[in-house]
């Protein structure tokens, strides 16, 4: 090599690296989202994306480019060493990325198991039980104005929305009171209301049965015979559903608890107490409702666990107790005495998770100086930077958002020092410092009662953590504070948006309570419209039960429990014997689709659908979608865009549902909105094959070493699932069987990935982990539904199939069903036990319910273990035609369980219904061809 061409290279090189920071530019910032065409898509911008979190396939060849030539050029400059170890790190990162398991593997079994129970010792009913009623829809929102008179307007679709009120229905157009006789209670097999946590922590759903018993009485209909139990079942699949259309609301949704989470209404309160405890907000009546539950679901130690199943940890037990205080229990209560006493006994609330210090800090009763810092200078990083808050899955960072802005703010109860229950809480959560001005709280940031610990803070957040505690000091307050004012100024006003974008409702119950107090300390700590409209939507995260008020998981899970419902009925094949059912179903889930009637594209939400303001505030594409819960919450998941769009294809063609479209009672549904919904679809599909929740898969893997919630697992990015991307692939299939002519290149090909993920995280023993549900037989269902619906009539003869059926199989108790509980969740392991506390003989109705919808759709030959199972799904089933409400069902974030009532219904209504309607023609078809095989 010549010397002048050898010192010309870095120049070169130094011109490229030049060039290549100019492209980043370029394509990082100016070309950023432009063109953008359809959201989702990589050939859809010129630059990042940071909705996908994906560079555009033109920025990536062209960074690219200038990479591969920057290596070219220095390789003849390095030494052998540095080509071999080079060349081994290449091979080695080939080699992970091709035979390594997916980043959304959610890993084997934990090590470290849930080894302590949970125990109740008291009965309790709640004296004015009888006093609260469920409205739904239209009457809802007549109701909340009517208790909230002001010239704020609730915005969005009321259809799916329930509330709780002691206000009589009556008194708002199409309200009906009703009285809950003997009668009513006689046909549910009840008593009385009183809630009994040692024999079932799972509260019934009573109030609300009953009052819609009641209701169906009041208007004349008829209730199914309770005298007679079904002989067969396709007879107990009829009065199930005879049963189950006397829950459907008015507006054609079902209802039912979405609660569980013992840590959600602490914040609300302790929002309410800091506001200035305005009746508006929380009335007398619902704080009472509300101490009942603190007090019903305190356990025997005197603890209160994460979610009502969980034994007692620090992070559920200083939250209820802190609750119980501020709504006015004196200290000196034996509630009080008994959770103080287990609080002290582990060490104080130094020793709680972080969430619950957060809110201890915004109370003023722990120093801001204990919470590690959550800085919102990080919103001002580039959005293509390797890690950016819009990276993280959406409920974790429109949880930070807020938490970023209060704790950058120090904002905190300004009566605190003052105020009598706050000064007694700063000596009673501190057992170790009579003195609350002596505590060390820089040094007890990372303090953490080992009942706590689900998910370790990693060495590599710890570290972060401590270097943000120096960035923290006064030293680099002139710098701190420059960035922090434009990181303050745009979360405020992300959180804006989320509030218009959601019509008040918001994504979640922590971030609703959050983004409430953060709109009132921006608005100079006053009622202002944006806080009267937050008010407003507070009853909906609200729900009472037997066990009192709770704050729900969500707005509650209206679409998705319709959705699934209508399913299971249509499969049964009794659809046409219940077309009121039908019709209202239809019609609600065409009002629910997002942003697709006048009345939610007339909302403000619909001007932040522009591709633009997606961009800006880092939302997937929404009109065409379907939410979890309802349209007006505007946050579209793919599973539930899925089960939405096909419970409408499976009704588009009953005879009902023509005959209503021909008479106008029933709303046209147009292609294009079928479309709209598998854009929403195809948009989300990750680059493994897999589906996520909300949005693609913006971050790594590695994110979860920064994951500072200690309580909660996987919550950094959103994940490819099994049950969203089974979900995806059989409502693409479902799509393309209707209209093969709409993008079939494209849906064959996100089907055939959506396959591959499904095969690449089972696990060996053929299970699937259930994500969103207890557990491995949700799994299953979802895993064997997709890989039939992908693969046709051919996947029963998969070895995927055919392991998870053999898997399933091993599982079958004594008595026929199937049983497990939070436990698979939360330790990702089969309990040896089963359901053994909340269910019968190990066995609970929902588990076996998904166990039997997944052999029957794989096909399973041992029809034996199949009528089994459907035995005792009609053992089981009451004299009424409803199920016992057993053990938890739901799950989220691996750690915590949460309520859904409706699952004991819908979901064994549609095993019956495929057993008689598919499975056993299947199973008479195959022993007449076995025979006529034998025969030859």
């Amino acid at each position: 090599m010549e010397e002048d061409e050898f010192h010309g290279y870095p120049m070169v090189t130094s011109a490229l690296v030049v060039l290549f920071m100019v492209a980043v530019f370029i394509f990082g910032h100016i070309l950023a989202g432009k063109p953008l065409t359809s959201l989702g898509q990589q050939w859809g911008c010129w630059g990042y994306d940071c909705v996908t979190g994906r560079w555009s396939v033109c920025a990536t060849l062209v960074l690219g480019m200038i990479v591969i030539m920057i290596g070219l050029l220095e390789l003849p400059l390095v030494g052998r060493a540095t080509k071999v170890i080079s060349l081994i790190l290449s091979i080695l990162w080939s080699v992970w990325m091709a035979l390594g398991k997916p980043v959304s593997h959610p890993g084997p079994a934990r090590k470290r198991k849930i080894e302590r129970q949970p125990h109740w010792d008291h009965v309790l009913e709640l004296p004015s039980i009888g006093k609260w009623r469920c409205a739904t829809a239209a009457v809802s929102h007549t109701l909340t104005h009517k208790e909230n008179p002001s010239d704020v307007q609730l915005t969005g679709e009321p259809a799916g929305r329930q509330i709780w009120t002691q206000t009589p229905l009556s008194t708002a157009p199409q309200g009906l009171d009703v009285t809950i006789t003997d009668d009513v209670k006689d046909f549910l097999g009840i008593r009385d209301f009183s809630f009994d946590p040692e024999r079932n922590p799972n509260a019934a759903d009573l109030p609300f049965r009953c009052q819609k018993v009641a209701e169906w009485v009041a208007r004349g209909r008829p209730l199914p015979s309770n005298k007679t139990a079904p002989d067969t079942p396709e007879a107990a699949a009829r009065k199930a559903i005879q049963f189950y259309q006397i829950l459907q609301s008015e507006d054609g949704h079902w209802a039912g608890d979405y609660g569980g989470p013992h840590f959600l209404m602490p914040g609300l309160i302790i929002a309410w107490y800091v506001m200035g405890q305005p009746e508006e907000l929380l009335s007398a009546a619902q704080r009472d409702a509300m101490v009942h539950y603190l007090r019903v679901h305190q356990q025997s130690d005197g603890g209160w666990g994460t979610h009502i199943e969980s034994p007692s940890t620090m992070f559920g037990s200083c939250l209820c107790y802190v609750g119980l205080r501020l709504l006015g229990v004196p200290q000196d209560d034996m509630c009080a005495e008994k959770g103080r006493t287990f609080i002290r006994q582990n060490g104080g609330a130094l020793y709680t998770s972080s969430w619950a210090k957060f809110w201890l800090c915004v109370l003023g009763v722990m120093d801001w100086a204990g919470h590690h810092s959550i800085p919102v200078e990080m919103w001002l990083l580039p959005n293509w930077f390797p890690f950016h808050p819009a990276r993280m899955w959406c409920h974790c960072r429109m949880v930070y958002l807020p938490m970023g802005y209060l704790y950058c703010s120090r904002f905190a109860y300004p009566r605190a020092h003052t105020d009598p229950v706050t000064v007694s809480l700063r000596e009673e959560l501190y057992p170790d410092y009579p003195d609350y001005a002596s505590i060390p709280w820089e040094s007890t940031r990372s303090l953490l009662a080992p009942m706590d610990m689900y998910s370790p803070i990693p060495i590599v957040m710890r570290v972060v953590q401590e270097v943000l505690a120096v960035y923290e000091r006064p030293l680099f307050k002139p710098f701190r504070d420059w960035l922090r004012r434009p990181g303050l100024a745009f979360c405020a006003d992300y959180m804006a948006v989320e509030d218009l974008q959601t019509n008040y409702v918001d994504i979640g119950p922590v971030n609703k309570v959050m983004n409430m107090l953060c709109a009132w300390h921006r608005d100079g700590q006053k009622v202002t419209p944006p806080v009267t409209s937050h008010f407003l939507r507070i009853p909906d995260y609200l729900w009472v039960a037997e066990d009192g008020m709770k704050m729900q998981g969500y707005n509650g899970s209206q679409s998705w429990d319709t959705s699934l419902a209508i399913q299971g009925i249509v499969e049964s094949g009794l659809a046409d014997e219940f077309p009121e059912v039908c019709q209202n179903a239809w019609k609600y889930l065409e009002r629910t689709q997002i942003l697709s009637t006048r009345t939610s594209q007339s909302t403000e939400a619909f001007k932040y659908e522009a591709a633009a303001e997606r961009q800006k505030y880092y939302r997937h594409v929404s009109q065409g979608g379907w939410p979890f819960s309802t349209s007006a919450h505007g946050w579209p998941i793919g599973d539930c865009t899925s089960e939405g769009m096909k419970a409408m294809l499976c009704l588009v063609d009953l005879n009902c549902i023509q005959a209503g479209v021909q008479e106008g009672s029933c709303p046209a549904m147009a292609e294009k909105r079928f479309q709209d919904a598998v854009n929403v679809i195809l948009c989300l599909q990750n680059p493994d094959g897999g589906f996520p929740t909300y949005e693609n898969n913006r971050g790594y893997g590695w994110y979860e070493m920064l994951n500072p919630s200690d309580v909660f697992g996987d919550i950094m990015i959103d994940y490819s699932y099994v049950e969203c991307s089974s979900a995806c692939l059989q409502a693409l299939t479902a799509f393309r069987t209707r209209y093969p002519h709409h993008r079939p290149y494209e849906i064959a090909d996100a089907i055939n990935q959506g396959r591959d993920f499904l095969h690449s995280i089972q696990r060996a023993d053929g299970s699937w982990y259930g994500s969103w549900a207890c557990c491995f037989t949700y799994g299953c269902w979802f895993g064997v539904e997709g890989l039939m619906a992908a693969e046709g009539p051919l996947g029963a003869y998969s070895p995927s199939v055919r392991r998870a059926c053999d898997f399933l199989l091993g599982k079958q108790n004594e008595n026929g069903g199937w049983g497990e509980d939070f436990r698979s969740c939360y330790d990702k392991e089969w309990p040896k036990e089963g359901m053994e506390m909340y269910g019968t003989g190990g066995s609970g109705v929902v588990p076996t319910a998904w166990a039997l919808l997944a052999l029957m759709r794989g096909r399973c030959p041992d029809a034996q273990a199949v009528e089994r199972g459907i035995k005792y799904l009609m053992v089981e089933q009451s004299p009424s035609g409803d199920w016992p409400q057993q053990g938890i069902s739901g799950v989220f974030n691996r750690s915590c369980g949460i309520t859904y009532t409706a699952y004991r219904n819908l979901f064994p209504i549609w095993a019956l219904g495929r057993y008689t309607q598919h499975y056993l023609p299947w199973v008479k078809l195959r022993e007449e061809v076995l025979s006529r095989n034998s025969s030859d």
